[in-house]
């Protein structure tokens, strides 16, 4: 069973944080890595929100077209990254932001979905998601109503607190837009359910109550765990954690209307949270209870010295960690520096710690848009 109950083993867990399309892009590039080391079909599990929900839904969506020899997925940019780079490149925020504004009664998030659906993962199902080797994907929101995380995957869609749905047939698109209803712009995605569909799971204190199974209402899965750790956490000894988050900033004199306010405590308070998920991470890897590799849009990488490494300035390093969080059209240098970057951190990081036998040496993706 899910939740925290299946114990830990071994296996690998890859988690894709959020942070917009600069999340969607740095993950392409980590992925990108991640298959020229083998590591896809290596991978259990793949869990994901927001921006990463993006990329891991299309890689979920376009598994089976992938050609494999010797573990390495040799159509992986023709199938995974350019139609991400496309979708990158278009405007979907804003428009659906207007549309919910002159059409109150239609929620922003279904503008979203409907983007999604038309431009990325058609009508394709969880049940279309694959199973035999294969990782499990798991796309996570937050419930607004029990305030725990909500799982969308194959096997199940539900959280702790009000059971399951076994095989569930949401559109994949459903399953992202709401894992990047970011609020309050985006937010809430609302789903009305069959109260019988669920099942009762251990320790569903709320299964009882009908209205939490009629109706979900659904934000941003970032705004419970923002790295997508806790579903990989809780199961697998070696975990693969690819960080896009954007980094606090520190300000002398931040704005102090109520409105800055609301926005700064949140920027904090998340802050914490994931300083809190990465600490307990390191402590895991440091002290050799898991192993694996965490890299971020903020990773510092200049010293480390691996043969063939592709080095990064400082100050390139912190001006695309900066990017914007936005659904809105990334320009080419922006898609492929971020691409490059996801690329050049998760190398050094996984030949660092995990990939002990020969590599093939990395290469800029983006040469005309080397970092270094």
């Amino acid at each position: 069973m899910p939740f925290g109950s299946e114990g830990v083993e071994a296996g690998i867990g890859l988690a894709l944080s959020g942070g917009g399309f600069r999340a969607t892009l740095f993950h392409c590039g980590a992925l990108w890595r991640l298959n020229e080391l083998g590591y896809l079909p290596k991978l259990n599990r793949v869990s994901s929100v927001s921006g990463g929900s993006i990329t891991a839904g299309l890689l979920a969506c376009q598994w089976t077209a992938l050609h494999f020899s010797g573990g390495i997925a040799t159509n992986f940019v023709k199938e995974v990254v350019n139609p991400l780079r496309q979708f990158c490149g278009r405007s979907i925020d804003g428009p659906s932001m207007v549309k919910g504004v002159l059409w109150p009664r239609k929620r922003v998030s279904d503008a979203v979905e409907r983007k999604y659906r038309k431009y990325l993962f058609g009508e394709k199902t969880l049940q279309d998601l694959p199973t035999n080797n294969a990782p499990l994907f798991i796309f996570n929101t937050t419930n607004f109503a029990t305030g725990v995380d909500f799982r969308f995957s194959k096997l199940y869609a539900g959280d702790y607190r009000i059971g399951l749905i076994k095989n569930p047939t949401f559109r994949v698109s459903v399953a992202v837009s709401a894992s990047s209803a970011f609020p309050p712009y985006l937010s809430p995605m609302v789903i009305d359910t069959d109260p019988g569909s669920f099942t009762k799971t251990k320790g569903a204190d709320l299964y009882d109550e009908v209205a939490y199974r009629k109706r979900l209402i659904l934000t941003d899965g970032g705004i419970y765990d923002n790295l997508g750790l806790e579903t990989v956490w809780n199961r697998y000894q070696t975990l693969l954690v690819s960080d896009a988050g954007m980094p606090f900033e520190s300000f002398a004199g931040p704005r102090t209307n109520w409105y800055s306010q609301t926005l700064r405590a949140f920027d904090m308070t998340s802050n914490q949270a994931r300083a809190l998920r990465k600490r307990a991470l390191a402590y895991e890897y440091q002290f050799g209870y898991r192993n694996g590799a965490y890299w971020g849009t903020h990773t510092e990488i200049k010293g480390y010295n691996l043969p063939g490494s592709l080095l990064v300035p400082t100050e390139v390093m912190k001006e695309l960690a900066k990017i914007r969080t936005r659904l809105n059209p990334f320009s080419e240098e922006e898609q492929c520096r971020l691409i490059n970057w996801g690329y050049a951190v998760c190398d050094i990081q996984m030949r660092r710690y995990l990939v002990k036998e020969s590599a093939p040496l990395p290469k800029w993706p983006y040469p005309n848009h080397a970092l270094g």
